[in-house]
């Protein structure tokens, strides 16, 4: 405050600085104090076989780790089971707790699925999050837009047909012919 020449015993900004570091530690960097963050799984059931579980809409609020800046939008994360399932919040709750800090997108995806890959051990995971920048909003080009990123690992990376099905799901519009 006192670096862009404002007075910091001015009424408004005399608890910025204590404001500012709470909506940090309870708020934008959360994620971070999360240390044993941990997935509700429950096993297969003997004779059933499950196909894609997939939730989509996920809210995303991050923050961008070049800038400082947020970044906000929706993800969808979804896996194919092998001998475990998870409880359907928790797609939700690991997306937010790797979110809740100092970010790139593009990392971000990345920090998800191999989560899940290593808690659930599915057959695959992919996630896809479609987000706004403000550092590309507010700053710089000054435009909006829209940055999609996927992590795809698993028969989501290598089976054509479980690509497109999630992508599909996803609304990441998949070329239908894509090579394997």
């Amino acid at each position: 405050l006192e670096g862009l020449g404002l007075d910091i015993n001015h009424p408004h900004l005399r608890d910025s600085p204590r404001r500012t570091a709470e909506a940090w530690r309870d708020d934008l960097a959360s994620g971070l104090l999360e240390k044993d963050f941990s997935l509700e799984v429950f096993p297969v059931e003997e004779g059933h076989q499950s196909g894609l579980v997939m939730l989509s809409q996920i809210p995303v609020k991050s923050l961008c780790a070049h800038h400082l800046l947020p970044f906000y939008g929706h993800a969808a994360v979804g896996y194919y089971p092998d001998r475990s399932l998870c409880g359907l919040s928790n797609l939700s709750r690991a997306t937010n707790h790797f979110a809740r800090r100092p970010q790139l997108q593009e990392h971000l995806g990345n920090e998800v699925a191999h989560y899940l890959m290593g808690a659930l051990q599915p057959q695959g995971v992919g996630v896809v999050i479609k987000a706004t920048h403000f550092c590309m909003t507010v700053r710089g080009v000054n435009h909006p837009g829209v940055m999609t990123t996927s992590c795809l690992l698993g028969n989501f990376h290598d089976d054509p047909a479980v690509r497109h099905e999630f992508l599909a799901a996803a609304g990441a519009d998949p070329a239908p012919n894509l090579p394997g």
